[in-house]
């Protein structure tokens, strides 16, 4: 098996060039990454090649959120809605480290979007429909009972609201935890690999042409089978083989802006509606911080410059300051912000917030089979669906025997510790462990419930730590560096460790010294330094507000 080192990209390298895969996958995002585990974990060679760093894209920039369809409701998509519901409790249950229940308060008042007897009617409905377990179903709460519980909100025409669970997650974290898996059941994958070309494809057999980011090596890969599964890139891809088609992807920008809890000290996520337009945001507390999104506009530009404008963040202070009008909430107390696209399929006439986010599959007379739309909360279904498809046509055309889906219940890396249940029982453990290296109970505990049963690991390179860096910090890096093949600075800040969004004050305090370490470990040159040193000061100033 090939690891999942940084250090080993020329290994990989390697074996991309010599062997001939059963499927190639061409995106590193949760969709990418949940079809390289199906189809692994079914016994196929698999590789994948992602342009960025894996969850690059739309994978890292989302609300945070694993879904259990509640806004379908509206559009009377019950379909939908049971099944992100079922999908929602399966990803729970197969990374608990990643993933958690969290309640969500749902207010109404007088002239808003909502109702007390629509808001009851709908989240009963969506109980059922979801498979909402016991513990976790609706209840009502009267305007006094939300006031006592979260005092920030508006008090003017409050009627009531309505408690329902949403799961909180950390999109990032959860496509790396898949992709862990994919490799530890035999899938080869590589960041900053670019598609950049087809060669003599056919429905049975392609040569990919693609192209090392870091190193500007170009070789051929050969696959059997290949997904395009790129995302915002789809159409990109699509261009490369001359097949754009009536069908095509349509982007809604996604804003986000974080905020220290002392200068929005919220108590309760909420979920609520804004004043001008009626959408739906979250705020949502999280590790001392509260962030709240998000807007849903088009946007035709470049996917990888994407900035928060000044009319976007006016318009989120302007919905907060409608809902939580004591906070006087200005700029200058954004602490970072973060945009993301929505890989949508064009449907005429429709505005951003009423396309569909139904997952559709198509392939080309060449044998190019494309996946766009979907939502972070299906992965695993949409990849059943591909790897369906893509095991069909391999065990017809070369006999093949691949069996069926078996990821209901195959935990993903970080998560085998046989369901939820176990999760809190398996953290105060490891917080003995780590408080016996010499980390704090809190240091400890943050470790087990971020790495999981993966935390032994982190905590051997703890104790290995040297240099300047303190041993948590140390432990983190040479743990994503040597087991998460983070390959850049930008790697470990933002999607190994989401501190560029939500702890930036760790970011400025840390990121000499974590490029000196990376430099030494995976021996850059002094121009490639100074390049690591550029991509991340334009990374701090992309989430930073300017004042």
């Amino acid at each position: 098996m090939v690891n999942f080192s940084a250090a080993s990209r020329v290994q990989r390298h390697s074996v991309l060039k010599e062997q001939t895969f059963d499927l190639f996958i061409i995106g590193g995002g949760i969709t990418g990454a949940g079809i390289a585990l199906d189809a692994a974990s079914r016994g196929l060679k698999v590789a994948l090649a992602e342009m960025q760093d894996f969850a690059e894209g739309t994978s890292s920039r989302s609300t945070k959120l694993v879904h259990g369809g509640l806004r379908y409701l509206k559009q009377f998509e019950m379909k939908e809605v049971a099944e992100l519901g079922r999908e929602r409790a399966i990803v729970y249950e197969n990374g608990p480290h990643v993933t958690s229940p969290m309640w969500m308060l749902l207010p109404f008042h007088k002239g808003g979007t909502f109702g007390s007897f629509s808001t009851s009617l709908g989240l009963k409905i969506y109980d059922i429909l979801a498979g909402v377990k016991k513990g976790e179903r609706r209840y009502m709460l009267s305007a006094d009972e939300i006031t006592a519980r979260e005092p920030l909100l508006k008090k003017e025409n409050l009627l009531g609201g309505g408690m329902y669970v949403e799961y909180r997650t950390d999109d990032a974290r959860l496509t790396i935890e898949v992709l862990k898996a994919a490799v530890a059941n035999g899938a080869v994958a590589l960041n900053y690999l670019k598609v950049i070309g087809f060669q003599g494809s056919n429905l049975s057999f392609s040569r990919v042409e693609v192209q090392d980011q870091l190193t500007g090596e170009s070789y051929i890969v050969k696959a059997k089978k290949v997904v395009n599964a790129a995302g915002p890139w789809v159409d990109d891809v699509r261009k490369l083989e001359h097949t754009i088609g009536e069908k095509h992807l349509i982007l809604s920008k996604g804003v986000h802006l974080v905020f220290d809890e002392t200068d929005f000290p919220l108590r309760q996520a909420i979920y609520f509606d804004t004043k001008s337009d009626g959408r739906m945001i979250f705020a949502i507390p999280r590790d001392g911080k509260t962030y709240v999104g998000t807007t849903d506009t088009f946007y035709d530009g470049d996917p990888l410059k994407l900035t928060v404008t000044i009319e976007e963040r006016n318009y989120m202070i302007e919905a907060i300051k409608y809902m939580f009008p004591n906070l006087n909430l200005t700029l200058d107390k954004i602490e970072s912000a973060w945009a993301g696209v929505r890989p949508l399929i064009h449907e005429k006439g429709k505005g951003p917030s009423e396309i569909s986010r139904k997952d559709e599959i198509w392939q080309t007379e060449s044998g190019l089979i494309t996946i766009a739309g979907g939502k972070l909360t299906g992965y695993r279904k949409m990849a059943e669906k591909i790897v369906d498809l893509v095991v069909n046509q391999l065990n017809q055309e070369f006999n093949k025997k691949f069996g069926k889906s078996i990821t209901k219940h195959l935990p993903i890396s970080g998560g085998d510790m046989s369901g939820s249940r176990f999760f809190e029982s398996f953290v105060q453990k490891r917080v003995i462990m780590g408080k016996q290296l010499g980390l704090s109970e809190e240091q400890s505990r943050y470790l087990a419930k971020f790495y999981g049963t993966n935390v032994d690991k982190v905590f051997d390179y703890v104790a290995q730590a040297t240099g300047d860096l303190p041993a948590i910090v140390y432990g983190q890096l040479y743990y994503a560096m040597n087991d998460e093949s983070a390959s850049v600075a930008t790697d470990f800040f933002i999607r190994r460790t989401s501190a560029l969004f939500f702890n930036i004050h760790f970011v400025e305090q840390f990121k000499d010294s974590v490029i000196d370490e990376m430099a030494q470990y995976l021996k850059w040159s002094d121009q490639e330094k100074l390049q690591q040193i550029e991509w991340l000061e334009k990374a701090l100033n992309d989430v930073k507000i300017v004042k």
